[in-house]
């Protein structure tokens, strides 16, 4: 195998720790608990929910700001080479 490995032309983007799905789903049973008691409680339940949906929404558009709009489609990032078996 040649040691001739091209650098790479496209990143990936992994998106990055957020508490955000824990608030939303934290809203939404805390908003639950009020079907069986006070409506004060599906009041913080929205709240929490609310929070939640606007944290991930402004964090995606971080990171969707971040990504690259057009790629490069002439060029491979790993070469097509055979696999061989050693004897």
């Amino acid at each position: 195998m040649s040691n001739d490995t091209p650098e790479p032309t496209e990143l990936i983007y992994t998106p990055n720790d957020s508490w955000a799905p824990i608030l939303i789903a934290l809203g939404v049973a805390v908003a639950m608990v009020a079907l069986w008691s006070h409506w004060w409680w599906g009041v913080i339940g929205l709240a929490i929910l609310l929070s939640g949906l606007v944290s991930w929404w402004r964090h995606s558009n971080d990171e969707i700001s971040r990504m690259r709009r057009a790629q490069d489609l002439g060029t491979a990032v790993i070469p097509a080479e055979p696999i061989r078996r050693s004897n």
